[in-house]
């Protein structure tokens, strides 16, 4: 990953922001409690983190990524807008990571995926270790590329093809796993189908 975004991390926000659909809405919709946490698990060059920590001022914010080069960007930025005190960023594998050797902390009010299960390979367990890091009456948020069911094929087909050259796989089975962790699961389609969203609940 840190050969892949080694170069992409400084313009990956400026041609990300165009056809990431779906990750502001996320972030509007986190509502953590106040005093609250929250974690981002594929955090990238931390810009979700950002927004959220400017829309959500009571919380604490957390990110996890597997690229260090992205983290490396991410710091910059979070320095940057004067959010060091509020965000901490650690590596490591979505799939499977240490919260609590990270940042003290085991669980998380509020967990989020956002436009990262697409690239993961082991996009399965990364979901099943995001549930299982969620405190009781957590939510863990996810959004990612849908399978564009009310759009033209032409438009999928040409998508697909453009999101594979960067290893980039959206996940037609993503609704059926989610509705299989075992959490309260809620999912739908976002703008005909470009985007997929998906929310589990812990009770």
């Amino acid at each position: 990953m840190d050969a892949i975004y080694r170069s992409q991390r400084h313009f990956y926000d400026l041609t990300r922001k165009y056809y990431l659909l779906g990750r502001d809405a996320l972030i509007e919709g986190l509502a953590p409690p106040p005093g609250g946490s929250v974690l981002e698990a594929g955090c990238g060059t931390g810009r979700n983190l950002i927004v959220a920590a400017r829309r959500w001022p009571d919380a604490h914010y957390y990110g996890v990524d597997i690229s260090e080069a992205m983290l490396e960007t991410a710091r910059a930025n979070v320095a940057k807008a004067g959010l060091s005190n509020r965000i901490t960023f650690a590596r490591g594998d979505a799939t499977a990571f240490d919260a609590f050797g990270m940042f003290g902390r085991a669980e998380f009010d509020r967990v989020f995926q956002s436009y990262t299960l697409s690239m993961i390979p082991d996009w399965t367990g990364a979901i099943r270790e995001a549930a299982g890091k969620l405190a009781p009456g957590g939510r863990l948020d996810i959004v990612d590329f849908g399978q564009q069911e009310r759009l033209p094929r032409w438009f999928r087909a040409m998508l697909f093809a453009w999101l594979a050259k960067f290893d980039v796989s959206p996940r037609a089975e993503l609704f059926d796993v989610v509705d299989k962790i075992g959490l309260n699961a809620q999912h739908r389609a976002l703008y005909r189908g470009y985007a997929w969203s998906a929310r589990l609940t812990r009770d």
